[in-house]
């Protein structure tokens, strides 16, 4: 028997901020110039390490210069397409956009969570074992850990986003939202969803408790080694850069826990738009300059190559 009321969906209409005409343009205004600082950034990062031959042998760089073009692709699934939509007066998006923006979508948060998790694997060799970790992290491990989380990344939410694609809607095709979410497409779908809840929670559970629980540990034995280290000195100079890792941690595992994992976190659209703001336009932009262009090293290695393109530069005019 057919249900009644069941269509096939062939596009969705992407609300937006539901705001007037002038706050469009200063919203408009306003992350388009951060979309750009962002690209600036991880390309000034990932341009320094491939560059630079003191960075590019070190794991942390490789590592942080892999996380800053994953930074550029996450940012890029979203934004453009939010500023397309805060330029016109509608939001009209196909049905097999929206199922791909928020797989990619969705795939790139998760890598993301990997990343974190290896970066604080990272620091944790670095410092808790300090003697073994130029062999623990040679450059083919660490290329191996890259590859793992891009190809993990992409996995984890494949069943989920699968099933979710092939649900059929009743009535209305208007999300609430500036993005496709699966909180709003499920709640669109007929009767029965099937599975798709379930391991959508279970994924989304699953990756976030435990890459939590692994940053978490791992950070709080760096802390417990750098507590009872003897050199005051490089004591101080880690705990400020773990310090600022754990504020990248905190600001976009907050935001996505509160998100996903608290009952209700996607009912309320205008909590939702904002907190979803901030995870996908704000921690981006955030990210680099916590990371990587505060650093000393990365300070050097800036000068080293404006240096070498000034002395480039005078060569040239005196030929």
């Amino acid at each position: 028997m057919e249900l009644p009321n069941v269509t096939t969906v062939q596009e969705f209409i992407l609300l937006g901020f539901g705001i007037g005409q002038q706050k469009r343009f200063l919203l408009l205004s306003f992350f388009t110039i951060l979309y750009v600082l962002t690209l600036a950034e991880n390309i000034t990062i990932i341009t320094l390490v491939f560059l630079d031959a003191h960075l590019s042998q070190l794991p942390m760089y490789t590592l942080l210069s892999n996380f800053s073009w994953l930074e550029m692709c996450y940012v890029s699934t979203t934004v453009p397409r939010m500023l397309v939509d805060l330029s016109s007066s509608h939001g009209i998006i196909s049905s097999w956009e929206c199922f791909l923006q928020f797989y990619i979508f969705f795939s790139l948060g998760c890598t993301e969570c990997f990343f974190l998790s290896t970066m604080a694997l990272d620091r944790y060799l670095a410092i808790c074992h300090p003697l073994r970790y130029p062999q623990i992290m040679s450059q083919h491990f660490c290329y191996t850990l890259v590859a793992i989380c891009w190809v993990v990344g992409f996995l984890w939410y494949l069943v989920p986003a699968v099933l979710i694609s092939k649900l059929s809607f009743c009535g209305s095709n208007i999300i609430d939202h500036f993005l496709c979410d699966p909180g709003p497409i499920l709640s669109m779908a007929c009767p029965p969803l099937g599975n798709a809840p379930l391991f959508s929670q279970i994924c989304l559970n699953g990756l976030i408790i435990g890459n939590v629980s692994f940053v978490v540990l791992s950070y709080g034995c760096v802390i417990i080694t750098l507590i009872k280290s003897s050199s005051q000195g490089s004591r101080k100079k880690a705990f400020s850069t773990i310090s600022f890792h754990l504020v990248v941690v905190t600001l976009f595992y907050g935001s996505v826990a509160g998100m996903y994992l608290t009952p209700g976190g996607e009912k309320h659209s205008e909590v939702t738009k904002s907190v979803t703001l901030f995870y996908t336009a704000i921690t981006p932009f955030l990210n680099p300059l916590i990371y990587c262009l505060r650093n000393d090293q990365v300070k050097e290695a800036l000068g080293r190559l404006l240096r070498r393109r000034r002395g480039l530069v005078g060569r040239k005019e005196t030929m």
